[in-house]
């Protein structure tokens, strides 16, 4: 397992050092790398997303479809970054972002690479926008922490806001899986009363989960597999489901997500390799889903891809 982890984040660095660049498609025009993508944020008429990269590299859109690359949300890094995690080289991972109230919070993962010596940090904002007044990213410091003491990896967040107001992240890579906390829904950090740490699901290969709920049930789509080798990848993205968000979930068959169960949902498919990393934007009584795939046309190159969900008649995602 930790040599998997390590061969991973390897290829990684590789793979996000070229984020600030753009390659051509087959048509001849430019698109910016995406990699880890955030859940999609609209602020007025421009929808931004974050992902892996240099300081966290940003994306914006007028219609989810054409991007464009906007400036890194870190020039200067956070002390506690080097002091957490000594090994920290300027790559911040899996960023996901999330509004409440007038603040934008913004989750992303400083680690060591092969180790679960790692962080979830916080940056909130009162804007997306660089050209607004008030524009500043404010350190809000560490949301939880791992080392290798600890069962789990704390990188690889996402954040779900209930229907009852309430705030929770789902987080975690290899060792012991997907694990669930509760945030408090005011500040954005860690709930001050509820601080347990509920492991979700299980695999020998597991990350990049997310929650989503519908028809009563909260899904879990988690990814199993290898990122970050371009066509080489092996990401498959799995879901099981729940009544209750702390579970359990299982899958399609009855198999418990905590014990390795999970029904396949989105595998490698024509030039759509090792598709990861999932979100989802609801509007108009309609789910898309965003995430990343590497393009075998493109020998591998990192980027966006969407599609609406569908449902079966037993209410399974499709």
């Amino acid at each position: 397992m930790r040599f998997n982890v390590t061969a991973k984040i390897v290829s990684g660095v590789l793979l996000v050092a070229s984020h600030l660049h753009a390659a051509p498609d087959a048509g001849g025009w430019k698109a910016p790398r995406f990699h880890d993508p955030s859940t999609p944020i609209r602020e007025g008429n421009t929808w931004w997303v974050f992902a892996t990269g240099d300081g966290i590299v940003t994306r914006t859109s007028a219609d989810l479809k054409n991007w464009q690359v906007g400036p890194p949300v870190f020039k200067t890094f956070p002390a506690w970054h080097r002091q957490v995690i000594p090994d920290h080289r300027g790559y911040l991972w899996a960023p996901d972002i999330v509004k409440r109230g007038n603040r934008y919070l913004l989750y992303y993962s400083v680690s060591g690479f092969g180790k679960n010596t790692s962080a979830i940090g916080l940056a909130s904002n009162t804007t997306l926008d660089p050209n607004a007044p008030g524009f500043a990213w404010k350190d809000e410091g560490i949301i939880i922490r791992s080392n290798d003491r600890d069962p789990y990896n704390a990188i690889d967040s996402q954040i779900f806001a209930d229907s009852d107001d309430s705030l929770w992240m789902v987080f975690g890579s290899f060792w012991t899986g997907i694990q669930l906390i509760e945030l408090d829904p005011k500040t954005g950090l860690r709930h001050p009363e509820h601080k347990n740490i509920t492991q979700l699901a299980w695999n020998q290969t597991i990350e990049a989960a997310s929650l989503l709920k519908h028809g009563g049930y909260y899904y879990l789509f988690v990814n199993w597999g290898l990122c970050c080798r371009g066509v080489d990848s092996t990401y498959e993205i799995r879901v099981g489901r729940s009544r209750e968000i702390r579970g359990p979930y299982v899958d399609a068959s009855g198999n418990k997500m905590s014990t390795g169960g999970g029904t396949l949902f989105l595998k490698s498919q024509g030039d759509q390799i090792g598709p990861g990393h999932p979100s989802f934007v609801e509007e108009q009584n309609r789910i898309q889903m965003f995430y990343h795939y590497y393009d075998r046309q493109r020998h591998g190159f990192s980027t966006i891809g969407d599609m609406p969900l569908q449902w079966t008649r037993d209410k399974w995602p499709m």
